[in-house]
């Protein structure tokens, strides 16, 4: 397959996706796979079952395209959502913890090396940037939300503060980001 040399705007892809055009797939694939990755790669630390989850969210974004609303938020987030989901249900599921309890002692230890040095591939698009720029109570709850994958009651429970102020907390920094990533 021909790599398209063309830039498209973000409406231009979601209409070639929403039209099941396969080259719109491998655009997609190409642009946003290492950002997806990176995503999956804090919550789950094992590589080739990260590449899995990641494949897996590739299909559901394919199948699922015709539910992206323009109008709840940009493309990249939508799929970032799909993907940081797909990666919790992973690492609760009975899978995940019977991996775990199979890898070996060394395997392991190579595992979390390589995952303390990675660095997240979300900065190339800017939002580990505009995090940053947030207020420290909300950066904190969107670092262990979105890039730490915790659960909003986990994160609660870490930071000691009820649930309700982390849901209020939340809220307000997504608006914060909103405004100014468009």
């Amino acid at each position: 397959m021909q790599k398209s040399t063309k830039n498209y705007t973000e409406e231009e892809l979601v209409a070639l996706l929403k039209s099941k055009n396969a080259n719109s797939y491998s655009l997609l694939y190409d642009n946003y796979s290492a950002a997806l990755f990176g995503v999956i790669s804090k919550v789950v630390s094992a590589e080739e079952i990260a590449e899995d989850i990641l494949q897996d969210v590739f299909v559901k974004i394919w199948k699922n395209i015709e539910h992206y609303d323009a109008s709840k938020g940009r493309l990249f987030t939508w799929m970032l959502n799909i993907a940081r989901n797909a990666s919790i249900d992973y690492s609760r599921s009975k899978q995940s913890k019977m991996d775990g309890k199979l890898r070996d002692l060394e395997h392991s230890k190579y595992e979390v090396n390589k995952q303390s040095s990675a660095q997240s591939n979300t900065d190339f698009i800017g939002v580990k940037e505009q995090v940053a720029k947030l207020k420290e109570d909300y950066r904190v709850l969107i670092d262990l939300l979105y890039f730490e994958g915790y659960t909003q009651e986990d994160a609660a429970k870490e930071l000691n503060i009820p649930l309700g102020t982390v849901k209020t907390r939340v809220r307000a920094a997504i608006v914060k980001l909103r405004e100014t990533l468009k």
